[in-house]
């Protein structure tokens, strides 16, 4: 037997058995995410139109900061799986207290980002009557940043540990609690004064620190963490696994907030044709981050089994489970686009009462769900190379597939062409497409290298 000849190989349909118990919990967190989103659109939407396109320029924007932090924090999923595959459950609970030091960091550093964003936000050619619904919501979110950083920390933890159940429940809750907030804030239910956009906002913040503080609790006073705590409280010197963590972060999350840019930039672009195509646009992120969110639940599950196994130097079951969580995804792309495609003609009526609006997002309906093959397969081996840690090459690979490939032909589609919206969208496809292909091949060639 050689060194990477695994001592058990474990057969496919042991593979998507293990993905799916540990995915299934991910995605039901990731669904209260998406019922959340839907939620917001939705009561926005009919409060008013103008707050609707308010609504999609700012949540775009923080979209990027908010995926950059979750990718971040994935950083830690590698560290905490080899230390759990083998059964050093002091040395995770050290690292969880490295990975909240370096999240509350780059917390702190991407708010200050965002201020000098906030100072400018006037100057970005969005539509005038927008602004001054723009500024109070986007404060109200740019306060929470540091709380989702740190809610990232313990969740990755935990789902490194295959604890992926604790974090659904607390996401589900929170979620829910962000839904009822919404209703009374914008609303003005209950006597509660009528916020409008602001409220959703508000309730958006209290939502964030409710669910870190339970996180928190949960953590330091259940007995399910007690052998992690004792490395968490005992752990002293933090630079080697603070090191690594960071070398791992920065680079995950500049790829995915690379690939969230090329979305909200294309709304910066759909913003210069005005507030109708920028609410389309919000709608359209809204329901296509339904495929994403769930997608991504199923990735994170193979980023978890991949790390464990790497962590054996078992190379063969890496590749297994790297296969398998694709194959998974596919049938839940299908899945899911099938439903969507059904639905294109009436779901922009879920969300606004304009039909011009309404009319644009069964148009878009149709690039979205062309990208899907191409979003399923970066999901799943963007999630493989961040489980075996290999993921400097991913930064090259998003600005090549999202600043060169997709964005000028977004422009070019959309401006050039004078296609508009649906040309924007067009080139989603494009560059979701070829992240994919190129992910996959770093993944082939890292896997071989190891044999």
């Amino acid at each position: 037997m050689t060194m990477n000849q695994p001592k058990n190989m474990i057969s496919n349909a042991g593979h998507y058995k293990a993905l799916i118990y540990l995915g299934w919990p991910i995605i039901i967190g990731q669904v209260g995410v998406i019922v959340l989103s839907f939620a917001d659109t939705l009561m926005i939407g009919h409060h008013s139109t103008p707050e609707l396109g308010a609504a999609s320029f700012v949540n775009n924007m923080f979209n990027l900061g908010i995926i950059f932090c979750t990718g971040f924090s994935y950083g830690l999923t590698p560290v905490i799986g080899e230390f759990y595959g083998s059964k050093k459950f002091h040395e995770a609970g050290a690292a969880l207290k490295s990975s909240l030091l370096a999240n509350t960091l780059v917390g702190l550093l991407l708010t200050l980002f965002f201020y000098i964003l906030y100072l400018n936000v006037g100057n970005l050619g969005q539509p005038a009557e927008l602004i001054p619904l723009i500024k109070p919501y986007y404060l109200t979110l740019l306060a929470s940043l540091v709380f989702i950083m740190l809610f990232n920390g313990f969740k990755q933890f935990a789902d490194g540990i295959t604890d992926t159940k604790t974090a659904m429940w607390i996401l589900l809750a929170g979620n829910t609690m962000n839904i009822i907030g919404n209703y009374l804030l914008i609303y003005g239910k209950f006597g509660f004064p009528e916020m409008g956009l602001l409220g959703a906002g508000i309730s958006t913040l209290f939502s964030r620190i409710a669910m870190l503080a339970a996180f928190v609790w949960i953590f330091f006073l259940s007995k399910r963490y007690t052998r992690y705590k004792i490395g968490f409280f005992r752990s002293v010197r933090l630079s080697g696994t603070f090191r690594r963590l960071n070398a791992l972060g920065w680079p995950i999350g500049l790829q995915m907030g690379m690939e969230t840019a090329s979305f909200n930039l294309s709304a910066v672009m759909i913003g210069w044709l005005g507030t109708f195509p920028l609410a389309a646009h919000q709608i359209m992120c809204t329901i296509s981050t339904v495929a994403f969110l769930v997608y991504y639940g199923m990735g994170a599950a193979v980023a978890v089994r991949v790390s464990h196994f790497s962590g054996q130097n078992d190379w063969a079951n890496v590749r297994r489970v790297a296969y398998s969580g694709l194959r998974i995804i596919l049938v839940l792309a299908v899945s899911i686009s099938s439903v969507l495609f059904l639905l294109r003609n009436v779901m922009g009526g879920w969300f606004t009462e304009s039909t011009e609006v309404s009319a644009l997002v069964a148009t878009l309906m149709i690039p979205m769900l062309l990208f899907q093959f191409g979003d399923g397969l970066q999901i799943t081996f963007a999630n493989a190379l961040r489980g075996v840690a290999d993921v400097k090459p991913m930064m090259f690979i998003a600005f090549i597939s999202y600043f060169i490939i997709s964005l000028p032909l977004g422009y070019f589609f959309g401006f050039v062409l004078h296609w508009g919206t649906v040309g924007v969208w067009m080139a989603l496809p494009f560059g979701l497409t070829s992240a994919g292909v190129m992910f996959w091949l770093r993944f082939r060639k890292h896997a071989k290298g190891k044999e």
